[in-house]
């Protein structure tokens, strides 16, 4: 490994709240036994701070490179990352994104930074496994794609992925939607795309944890239609404060399509050094226009199993929606 790559400084930034203790000791104590070294990591704990804090010192045993910033305001999970990654130090190289109850394997770090040589974001494969150890999948089995497929369906999970400092110029502050779409690894991940490449290798880096307090987790694909009517519902309810048929047509508007286009939008005037790679990307979501190139790309992605039927369907219908309502 070239020693610059072996020897280069970065922070792991982990959003912390109310976590399982005998899980988030396990991370950490992973966390702290990488084969890289040189690292800071800081903790943002969303409430409970003085707690967390206190664990933290427990189980690392006055190893400085961890530290906890705490926060009395309770912002979520995607405020949560947003405010780590504010606190990330200018003198970092890379970032890697870590949740609070997974279990990284020893040379997680050396295996994924050496890509940032070449990419602006790097990320692996996990084993989905209980919080009891049984496994539910070998691979997440992630695969590299087009940005116009990313767009779509997100393919970068935070928790894997290690990316350049720099792109913090482009990523903060984060995009706001208020959809359950709105997610920051899909962000992060887009944002990497469209400047110097997001690569997802082969290799198995981690255990992703799945258990019943898991914000996100490893999706469902599967489609069950009284399932996706109970959550249009909800989600109308949560988001546009009514279940009616008004509520559910933005919710449905905003929940594929919105989303894409809240990302592209802010891209366009964040990066608009990029915007050769971009152009395609506002034409997928430009309402009320490229019907054709938008179904060539939905066919595109689905041909290819980049993207599922009812992601396709889902976001088909969203710029339906927009189309009608002029948004």
């Amino acid at each position: 490994m070239n020693d610059q790559v072996r020897t280069s400084f970065g922070v792991v930034a982990l959003a912390a709240y109310k976590p399982d203790w005998n899980l988030f000791r396990r991370q950490l104590q992973s966390i702290r036994d990488q084969s890289h070294d040189e690292f800071l990591c800081l903790i943002s704990a969303d409430g409970g701070c003085d707690e967390i804090k206190a664990f933290v010192d427990e189980t690392v045993m006055g190893d400085t490179r961890f530290q906890v910033i705490g926060f009395d305001e309770r912002l979520g999970f995607y405020g949560n990352f947003e405010r780590v990654l504010e606190h990330v130090p200018v003198d970092a190289t890379w970032i890697a994104l870590s949740d609070q109850d997974d279990f990284w394997y020893p040379n997680k770090l050396d295996t994924l930074i050496p890509y940032l040589t070449h990419y602006s974001l790097a990320t692996g494969q996990a084993r989905v496994v209980t919080e009891t150890g049984a496994v539910l999948a070998e691979s997440t089995n992630r695969c590299n794609v087009p940005p116009a497929h990313l767009l779509v369906d997100n393919q970068i999970t935070g928790g894997l992925s290690v990316f350049r400092r720099e792109l913090l110029a482009t990523v903060l502050p984060f995009p706001r939607l208020s959809n359950p779409s709105e997610n920051h690894d899909h962000w992060i991940g887009l944002c990497a795309a469209v400047a110097e490449g997001a690569y997802i290798a082969d290799a198995l880096v981690q255990d992703y944890v799945q258990h019943e307090g898991n914000v996100l987790g490893e999706p469902d694909r599967s489609f069950n239609v009284k399932r996706s009517i109970d959550n249009f519902r909800r989600m109308g309810h949560k988001f546009e404060g009514a279940g009616n048929l008004s509520s559910l047509l933005r919710v449905m508007m905003n929940i594929k399509f919105g989303w894409s286009r809240t990302m592209v939008l802010e891209l366009r005037g964040r990066a608009p050094q990029r915007l050769q790679v971009l152009e395609p990307l506002l034409e997928v979501v430009t309402p009320r226009k490229y019907w054709i190139k938008k179904l060539a790309v939905l066919w595109s992605a689905v041909s290819s199993k980049h993207v599922s039927i009812p992601s396709a369907i889902t976001f088909a219908a969203g710029a339906a929606v927009a189309s009608v309502l002029r948004r």
